[in-house]
């Protein structure tokens, strides 16, 4: 039996349709996986709104699932896929999990990671951007049209 190996876009596209459960829900449309052994193992999107908690952020609510199904609190040798770059909160959550991969769509340059200290991640965990940019843009984009209606 042969093990189907999923792209990265495979996996993004995955977050993406989170975000869009988000986008119907009336949240900021943010969508995550975690990816292990390429199976993903938790899926999320923010629930602030619904949970009435500013922490419920797509990447809070796939770690604590990551984890649990894990057995336990690192995720070394998973891959997050997110369809905006993680905040500060949500970097330092991923710096205490020792992510193994951290791949995001759109860079958020006003609450990104990146903006507040790029060093904010484990220094071990590998970072690619972009990927599917302009699908995360589009969705944050109607999102926030919708919202000034």
């Amino acid at each position: 039996m042969s093990l189907t190996v999923y792209s990265d876009e495979h996996f993004m596209k995955e977050a993406l349709k989170q975000a869009q459960m988000a986008f119907d829900e009336g949240e900021i449309p943010v969508g995550a996986v975690v990816v292990c052994q390429n199976k993903i193992i938790a899926r999320a999107y923010n629930q602030t709104e619904r949970l009435n908690d500013v922490t419920a952020h797509a990447e809070m609510l796939a770690i604590t699932s990551a984890a649990n199904f894990l057995g336990g609190k690192y995720l070394q040798d998973c891959t997050l896929y997110v369809t905006l770059e993680p905040c500060g909160m949500c970097a330092g959550a991923l710096y205490w999990s020792q992510l193994t991969k951290l791949v995001y769509a759109q860079h958020d340059p006003k609450r990104g990671f990146s903006s507040i200290n790029p060093n904010m991640v484990h220094p071990k965990t590998e970072i690619n951007s972009g990927l599917m940019a302009e699908s995360s843009k589009k969705l944050l984009d109607d999102f926030f049209a919708k919202l000034r209606k």
